[in-house]
């Protein structure tokens, strides 16, 4: 993505986050006109200095991961910081509610707004996309899910394996008669437990009692366990069915294949062979997060993470449709900027996620998958020419309908003044979802970069992250009111979490 400002900004906040819209170029699309803690204070100016962009395109593949977030307010619970390399802004953001229209048919609905940051010229744009939801008494093709399970030694722990075990006999509850499920399992070696089987005429009952069963066991050969689930998952490829492979494990592998390519190589030619996509479910406080993602990014899937039977409930019962169903495969959003009102700007996240700008519309490139019920949020930092009128931005979205492979596009252009009509945090107008993404964003960004913690003692703590910071970063106690305020909001009681995760970073070194 395009980078604008110098690293002397104030320091504020980091990647961020988008997963669905796209712009520009042919006009075969539908169109609609209207979208650190420490550092400066909002309403203080930053002193940065731009530099206008090689190009004015932002491409990259959707993304509608939450493993970050969660992952982090495990760590934070637990007295401690998620390592900077963990926190991936754009999941921060993607984890809360946003408020978007959803489209009255398949496809995505493309929202946008935005407001001033404070810092001169330098504006907050949000971008949003959305699926319809998945109506639970409507007909869905069946799901035909295999099931990898780390039955290793390390998931012996609390919160991993017995949690995996709750979870899956959840799931046994939610799932649909005509739905098929295989369980695989891990350790020093795999082993197929369950065949592919119906849920209808006992297979309920079958998969319950393999559940039951599974003990943890010795090393960690994740190698084995994805080569045996996607075997199983191709022998038993039902056509006209979602196929997926669900990985749930911690991630930490030392048996066997170990090489995170060889792993992902495996991963990526059962995807495009068989289109057989994959799931992660991620556990424990100890975390392989890194190969997860990896894992999940190549098998054109998602990722959660979950430490509690709340959470897990959340994922397989709440969650379950846009977990197992599809609305759109290989999506990739697009936003291009006018030069006549833009000057610079940067996509906040999406770091791994990156499409080269002339791949839009290649559809033999991957993109995302996306499920029902998603929004996929982008956050831009844009610094617009004093005085701009006009269009600042299109954005586009870009997907193939998940049965017959056909393109399809959805634009939306973005006013220049519905990015400076209003100061992010004191305008009345400013959505509060627009403001909730933010706090989260920013707080991303204090924990990549290790600011506004308790004092580490004489060993300071390191900045690992590349990420440039967003302008006028608020502090972290400006942000935890802001949450505290937002969680009063209707339908957005989640930013009362926020808060609590923002307090537990500011006691914590």
């Amino acid at each position: 993505m395009k980078r604008g400002w110098m690293a002397g900004a104030a320091v504020a906040v980091a990647a961020g986050v988008l997963a669905g819209c796209t712009g520009g170029g042919t006009k075969n699309m539908e169109t609609s006109d209207t979208a650190k803690g420490g550092g400066s204070a909002p309403g203080e100016a930053a002193s940065v200095k731009p530099t206008e962009p090689a190009d004015f395109r932002s491409t990259f593949a959707l993304d509608v991961d939450t493993a970050s977030y969660s992952y982090a307010g495990r760590i934070l619970r637990d007295g401690a910081r998620p390592a900077p390399q963990t926190v991936r802004t754009e999941e921060f953001v993607n984890s809360f509610p946003q408020g978007y229209r959803r489209p009255k048919g398949d496809g995505f609905s493309v929202s946008a707004d935005g407001a001033r940051t404070g810092a001169a010229d330098w504006s907050l744009m949000r971008v949003g996309l959305a699926t319809r939801n998945s109506d639970p008494k409507a007909p869905r093709r069946p799901a035909a899910l295999t099931f990898v399970l780390d039955v290793s030694g390390s998931m012996a722990e609390p919160g991993r394996l017995d949690l995996v075990k709750d979870a899956l006999r959840t799931a046994a509850g939610q799932l649909r008669g005509s739905d098929s499920v295989s369980l695989v399992t891990f350790s020093g070696d795999s082993e197929t437990v369950l065949p592919m089987t119906r849920l209808d005429d006992g297979g309920r009952a079958k998969l319950r009692t393999a559940v039951d069963e599974l003990e943890p066991q010795s090393s960690t050969n994740l190698g084995a366990g994805m080569k045996e689930g996607y075997q199983q998952a191709a022998e038993h490829r039902r056509s006209g069915a979602t196929n997926r492979v669900v990985l749930m494990s911690d991630a930490l592998a030392n048996t066997g294949q170990t090489d995170a390519k060889a792993i992902l190589s495996e991963v990526a030619r059962h995807r495009k062979e068989q289109g057989i996509s994959l799931f992660g479910v991620g556990v424990g406080s100890d975390y392989g997060d890194a190969l997860m993602e990896r894992l999940t990014n190549k098998g054109d899937g998602n990722t959660v993470y979950i430490s509690t039977r709340t959470e897990a409930r959340e994922v397989f019962v709440n969650q379950l449709p846009r977990n197992i169903e599809l609305r759109a495969r290989d999506a990739k959003a697009q936003v291009v900027f006018d030069r006549d009102a833009v000057t610079d700007y940067r996509l906040v996240g999406y770091e791994d996620r990156k499409v080269a700008d002339d791949d839009f519309r290649d559809d033999k490139v991957d993109g995302g998958e996306v499920g029902p019920g998603h929004t996929v949020t982008a956050l831009y930092a844009v610094r617009l020419k004093h005085g701009a009128t006009g269009r600042a931005a299109t954005a586009t979205v870009r997907w193939q309908d998940p049965d017959n492979r056909k393109p399809h596009e959805k634009s939306h252009d973005i006013a220049t003044t519905a990015l400076t009509g209003a100061d992010l945090w004191k305008g009345a107008e400013v959505s509060p979802y627009l403001r909730l993404s933010a706090v989260a964003a920013y707080f991303a960004d204090a924990l990549r970069t290790g600011e506004g913690g308790a004092s580490p003692g004489p060993e300071p703590r390191p900045t690992e992250t590349a990420a440039e910071p967003l302008p006028a970063a608020p502090s972290l106690g400006k942000l935890h009111s802001e949450a505290d305020r937002l969680a009063e909001e209707p339908g957005l009681r989640s930013a009362a979490g926020l808060a609590k995760n923002i307090s537990r970073a500011q006691n914590t070194p």
